[in-house]
């Protein structure tokens, strides 16, 4: 079987032995699996996820000097099953899966960031039955292995409790950022403000349905709405306090049971919910500087390596930070429904497509953020250039 292996950050074709399902797995045959951004990350960062994976008592994420076949946002058609492997998809159906497997040593691993579980950059995968669902109403498979991602983007929408009045900021419109958009605008939240260096990146945010798109070289996403009513310095706040209690005092009503019956009602001053999809240094710092008082920053973006934050910034403004991994099996499943159903359009996504032999030209052309977004992979395919 082929299949891109990447070892020492490099990535090569090779012959590998045909996997062997075992109880409770399927062999699927890849249609199609998602080039992601934690894939370009892990290639020359894994030592460092794999350090911290193991202060959370995992032992088995992928290091730099194995080989490991990249790739976790797959669809493909099941062809075989483990022994004693009963219900779920039949053989034949088209299929997605939570990119988790039970090895031999009856352990979970994520498949495609670890060597005990080979991932989608293959001519085929193993997964686990109970983690699979047919795909639904005939979705290609160029639109279904995008569930993975838009799953992602789904838990951390439905992390960030955008109210539909609220005004929602995208930091960073690479495909996490540019779902994040898709599905805020399927939420039906109408003020959503998308940011990016890249003039290709915000051509596409605006695709994606972005009301607002800037590029923060040049002005800041923060005050897109001016007429938002969000608090920026503290002599606003501190404005706040007396201002309210003074009128309170001249008030012809008790003043503390007014403060109460308002506190009672969770009346708030009107904040932003802002989604950081960069994941580099100095990002979460940045966002949590030019933010509102009082905005919620969900941290979407994985920075790898370390970084740098001022607590006493993020006090002062009394910021909200909520850092946001994977979804879970509901969400997964509402994902792949939500695309099926054609409540989202993910066509902006996709800007390329090569097969195992172009993963490596891949890789190099999404370092530029004007030429792609999302590539995928088709291991049928003999481009070798997206």
């Amino acid at each position: 079987m082929r299949a891109v292996v990447c070892r020492d950050a490099r990535l090569e074709v090779v012959d590998l032995p045909e996997p062997v399902p075992g109880p409770g797995q399927l062999l699927v045959e890849v249609r199609r699996c998602g080039i992601c951004g934690s894939d370009l990350h892990a290639r020359h960062h894994c030592d460092e996820l794999a350090g911290v994976m193991d202060e959370l008592g995992y032992d088995g994420m992928m290091r730099r000097s194995q080989a490991v076949v990249l790739g976790h946002e797959f669809c493909g058609e099941v062809v075989d099953r483990g022994p004693r492997t009963k219900g779920g998809p039949a053989d034949g159906d088209l299929v997605v899966a939570l990119p988790l497997l039970r090895g031999a040593d009856g352990a979970v691993h994520p498949t495609g960031l670890s060597a005990a579980a080979a991932g989608g950059y293959a001519e085929r995968l193993l997964v686990q039955a109970a983690c699979a669902i047919t795909v639904p109403n005939g979705l290609p498979p160029e639109v279904a292995t995008l569930t993975e991602p838009l799953a992602v983007a789904w838990h951390a929408v439905r992390r960030g409790e955008v109210g539909k009045r609220q005004v929602a900021i995208v930091i960073g419109c690479g495909p996490v950022g540019l779902a994040v958009i898709l599905l805020l605008k399927a939420q039906g939240v109408r003020r959503v403000v998308a940011a990016d260096l890249s003039p290709g990146r915000r051509a596409l945010a605006q695709r994606c349905g972005a009301d607002v798109v800037v590029d923060p070289a040049t002005a800041s996403p923060y005050a897109a709405f001016p007429d938002a009513g969000h608090l920026t310095t503290a002599p606003d706040v501190l404005e706040l306090a007396v201002g309210t209690q003074e009128k309170l005092v001249d008030a012809p009503i008790p003043t503390w049971g007014t403060w109460r019956a308002i506190d009672r009602l969770g009346i708030r001053p009107k904040a932003p919910v802002v989604f950081e999809c960069v994941g580099v240094p100095g990002m979460i710092d940045a966002v949590v500087a030019g933010a509102p008082i009082w905005s919620r920053v969900v941290v979407v973006g994985v920075c790898m390596g370390e970084d740098r934050l001022r607590p006493t910034m993020a006090i002062n403004k009394e910021v909200e930070l909520r850092f946001v991994l994977g979804y879970t099996p509901l969400e997964f499943r509402d994902a792949l429904h939500l695309l099926a159903e054609g409540r989202v359009d993910p066509s902006p996504l996709v800007t390329g497509t090569v097969g195992l032999d172009g993963v490596g030209t891949a890789f190099e052309a999404l370092g530029d953020p004007e030429t792609h977004a999302k590539v995928l992979v088709d291991p049928r395919s003999a481009a070798t250039a997206p």
